[in-house]
């Protein structure tokens, strides 16, 4: 562990004064929270809504606690919400009635805005935040150490929201080795919709124009084809609520995404070549910018 990192984990300790951090969810995300912040020395409860799931994840050691009901979240001076965005969108009034007033709230949902507006009133200590990781599984058996390592931490708190719980967010991320990134909401949506959205639909498309060929294609598809697909044959109730939760963002997204599709297929129509390599030679540029 490098050594600002190490600093960060027991800033994060004397912030938390010896109190638990909750993690409600304990899926990819939430489960990969908490096998970093048991391997860190934290102690962690766990919420979870299903008896085989709270089994499954003592036997894996992802909490040192977790229980049904969420009694287990009011000693938490941290909790973290790793539930699907419709839950955080919506969020049962069982689930806010167990946070602790004073608890600074956090959440990991891949959308802001519509989270900040749904939590941000009802929870006096809530600092939205997405962490960029991920993997295409999920459920109780997805969380891996180190997901996060290196990953920018997205936080959209707005202006004038607490200072302290703001820091404590922050410093969680950074006690993990990710690198904390401060924007506003619809920003922050914007962005996700162009890298993290819209590949989601474009590697379904993917999927589904090369299920249209031949039957040949599935048994030479290799490395390449499952890199770019890989999200496009990933959890469909995510990519799902990830389209209905920022609409508008990805309709933009999409509309760019149909505009260059449109300017290379007119270059092969034209059998533009040279034109084509150019445009294939900017784009092998463009992507260090963004890897």
């Amino acid at each position: 562990m490098a050594t600002n990192q190490a600093e960060m984990v027991q800033q994060l300790q004397t912030l938390l004064n010896g109190a638990p951090i909750g993690v409600v969810g304990l899926g990819l995300m939430g489960g990969s929270l908490a096998l970093d912040l048991r391997r860190l020395g934290f102690v962690v409860h766990g919420w979870v809504h299903r008896q085989a799931t709270a089994q499954r994840a003592l036997e894996r050691d992802l909490v040192d606690a977790v229980d049904l009901s969420g009694v287990l979240m009011k000693p938490c001076a941290l909790v973290v919400l790793a539930l699907p965005l419709d839950q955080l969108i919506a969020p049962s009034e069982m689930l806010l009635s167990a946070l602790p007033a004073a608890a600074v709230v956090t959440d990991m949902g891949s959308v802001k805005a519509p989270v900040e507006a749904a939590l941000g009133s009802r929870l006096p200590r809530f600092v939205p935040s997405h962490p960029m990781a991920g993997t295409a599984a999920a459920g109780v058996e997805a969380g891996v150490e180190g997901l996060f390592k290196g990953r920018p931490w997205v936080i959209t708190a707005a202006k004038g929201r607490d200072p302290a719980a703001l820091a404590l967010v922050e410093t969680l991320a950074l006690a993990l080795g990710a690198i904390p990134v401060h924007c506003d909401a619809s920003t922050h949506d914007q962005a996700v919709a162009f890298i993290s959205h819209l590949p989601v639909l474009v590697g379904a498309s993917l999927l589904q124009s090369a299920a249209l060929g031949d039957p040949l294609a599935q048994q030479l598809a290799s490395t390449g084809f499952a890199d770019t697909t890989r999200v496009g044959g990933g959890n469909p109730q995510l990519g799902r609520l990830m389209a209905q939760t920022n609409r508008s963002a990805l309709l933009t997204a999409l509309d760019c995404y149909k505009n260059e599709l449109q300017s290379l297929t007119e270059l092969v129509e034209n059998q533009q070549w040279e034109q084509l390599e150019q445009k294939l030679s900017q784009c092998q540029e463009l992507r260090g910018q963004f890897l």
